[in-house]
């Protein structure tokens, strides 16, 4: 239940076995961390579109001797009109079937600036295996299933329509042409190709061809703390990145329990994760700056009672994602993460290539004037956080990354804490029991009202009854990917890779060389 992999050359962490053994074919030939990143996540996109894909955004880390940062977030068309959906009535952004919520995706940028600064093989030998299972098909995995049946019910979703069960054979002839085009055209084949010029259409007056033609792929600077005698790194805004962060500093001055089953352990880390996260809507956003002042931190702290459960302001104002994970031989080390969103993303296919679109754009705001409102050119809010942890010498010691929406810090703070702290194996901190921090239900409104979040228990935790007491509206759901896929590579101090899957992906796989 809890396996941790060993290796000594190399390590590619991945939600589905077929695009883990694509990297670490790609590192078999001599390719970059960053090779094998790619050629995993291009899998991905073939294979779990209900995570991710050509149609999402993306962001990464980088440790190559020093760590850097790719933001490859779209940014909102020219035809962004927040007047117009608040004369329909509207709040806030709508969360399905609807063009207006879906940014251009920067995926394919993402790819190319990443391989442009740390490959080492043609894009078009990466791009291969993923072409080759949407032309010739691929086993529908069993979280594929319930929603293949609804995609296939929306327009463009045909390349699902005969998923009944795991195991399916399916085909995406449009994906395998996107991927060609790629390979052959590099950006502009994708975006100013097939897919660019269906998205224009869809789009109907949303996006312009000059929207298309600028890249979307920035290199940032990387937010970093100090947890647990490490520096953990993330993104920069606008990812949630900083809440991961903030969390474990403000852990790292209070007095934990020696075993994680203690209640105390949960209480800890679920009131660290509020006191950091409480007015994130009024926070977050592209432009935000001095998210991690250590007197602010400290202020937070202050704000965590071991004998109670915190009352926080009210700010002014189920997500599905992918990540991946990869170490090289030459010890380079890649955190990266893809999303749709929600499952297939908004529910909408760019009626071309069949490419499902995110909606990230659920991430803006209605409200006028507020900093993160939705509008021309603009990048909403995101809740993709990826993590790197290095040594206090700064060698790499551990990419890891979660999906689930609001909770990905959250999550991630459990499985960091773990690991750090506790001196758990990979697998062991992947597998243990986790709680999450619930709002209304769709999993990217955890913050709209902070004091009426529940504390959801994954079934095999031993915190039920203590965390009640304290206070903490608890309730226990079902073990599962409700709670996360996460994977982690864990470099060792004489350099061989631990690393391990998360089991509630049901087909992950962590495979070395």
């Amino acid at each position: 239940m809890h396996n941790t992999r060993y290796a000594p050359n190399g390590m590619v962490c991945s939600v589905d076995h077929l695009a883990s053994a694509a990297g670490v074919a790609a590192l078999d030939r001599g390719g970059s961390a960053a090779d094998a990143a790619i050629a995993a996540n291009a899998v991905l996109a073939v294979v779990a579109p209900h995570m991710c894909g050509l149609g999402g955004d993306l962001f990464a880390l980088v440790h190559d001797g020093s760590v850097t940062a790719l933001n490859a977030s779209g940014r909102a068309g020219s035809g962004a009109d927040p007047a117009r959906l608040r004369a329909e009535g509207r709040t806030r952004m709508p969360h399905l079937h609807d063009i207006r919520s879906v940014p251009v995706p920067g995926c394919v940028d993402g790819w190319l600036a990443l391989h442009a600064r740390h490959g080492r093989l043609p894009m078009t030998e990466l791009l291969r295996p993923a072409i080759g299972l949407a032309r010739d098909g691929f086993p529908a995995s069993p979280l594929m299933v319930a929603g293949a049946r609804t995609a296939a019910g929306r327009p463009g979703g045909g390349d699902f329509a005969g998923v009944r069960a795991a195991g399916d054979r399916v085909t995406r002839p449009g994906v395998a042409r996107a991927l060609q085009a790629v390979a052959d055209g590099g950006r502009d084949g994708f975006y100013l190709g097939e897919f660019g010029q269906g998205l224009i259409e869809l789009g109907d007056g949303e996006y312009t061809a000059a929207d298309l033609a600028a890249p979307t792929a920035d290199w940032v600077e990387p937010l970093r703390v100090r947890a647990f005698g490490h520096d953990v790194w993330s993104m920069p805004p606008n990812s949630q990145g900083y809440l991961l962060l903030m969390s474990l500093a403000i852990l790292d001055g209070l007095g934990l329990p020696g075993s994680p089953r203690h209640p105390a352990w949960a209480h800890l880390l679920a009131e660290a994760a509020r006191a950091a996260g409480h007015d994130r809507p009024a926070l977050l956003h592209e432009d935000a700056k001095d998210l991690l002042d250590p007197g602010e931190i400290a202020r937070r702290r202050a704000l965590v009672q071991p004998a109670g459960r915190l009352r926080v302001p009210v700010p002014a104002s189920d997500g599905d994602t992918t990540y991946l994970c990869a170490v090289d031989g030459d010890g380079m080390g890649v955190s990266l993460i893809q999303s749709n969103a929600s499952g297939f993303g908004g529910m909408l296919f760019e009626p071309r290539t069949g490419i499902n679109l995110h909606n990230r754009g659920i991430g803006f705001s209605l409200r006028p004037g507020h900093p993160a409102e939705y509008g021309p050119g603009r990048r909403p809010p995101h809740t993709l956080a990826p993590a790197l942890i290095t040594r206090p010498g700064g060698a790499l010691r551990t990419v890891v990354g979660t999906m689930g929406g609001d909770a990905q810090p959250q999550i991630l703070a459990q499985i960091i804490t773990r690991l750090l702290h506790h001196g758990e194996e990979p697998g062991q901190a992947l597998a243990a029991p986790r709680w999450r921090l619930a709002g209304g239900g769709t999993g990217f409104d955890t913050w709209d009202a902070p004091d009426d979040v529940v504390l959801d228990l994954e079934e095999g935790t031993t915190w039920a009854d203590g965390l009640a007491a304290l206070g903490h509206p608890v309730r226990t759901l079902p073990y599962g990917g409700s709670f996360g896929h996460a994977h982690l590579v864990d470099v060792r101090p004489d350099g061989m890779l631990a690393g391990a899957a998360d089991p509630r992906s049901l087909v992950g796989a962590a495979l070395g060389r």
